[in-house]
């Protein structure tokens, strides 16, 4: 199993909502097995920058692949990219 974990920072905080709303679209593309993408809750100050997160699970390489060539996934990127300022991706292997 995949998982692709995602970190935004919206460029204002006017925006946040905006991010997290526009990013939710992400779930409607088949592949995953789990999707969520929540708010950061800025308990930790360390990591204070970071504002929404996705989360997903993918069974394989090739599901995540899918995902990221569907054309929702362009769709969306292109509507939030100007509202973001930091974007960190992981895609790790489940127990490794």
């Amino acid at each position: 199993m995949i998982r692709h974990i995602v970190f935004f920072s919206a460029r204002r905080k006017e925006d946040v909502e905006a991010v997290r709303s526009g990013l939710l679209a992400l779930g409607d593309i088949p592949h995953s097995s789990l999707f969520e993408v929540t708010l950061n809750t800025k308990v930790d100050p360390l990591s204070d920058e970071v504002d929404v997160v996705v989360y997903a699970e993918f069974a394989n390489d090739a599901a995540l692949a899918a995902y990221k060539a569907h054309p929702l996934y362009a769709r969306t990127t292109s509507k939030v990219k100007p509202l973001r300022e930091l974007r960190y991706s992981a895609d790790v292997v489940a127990g490794s």
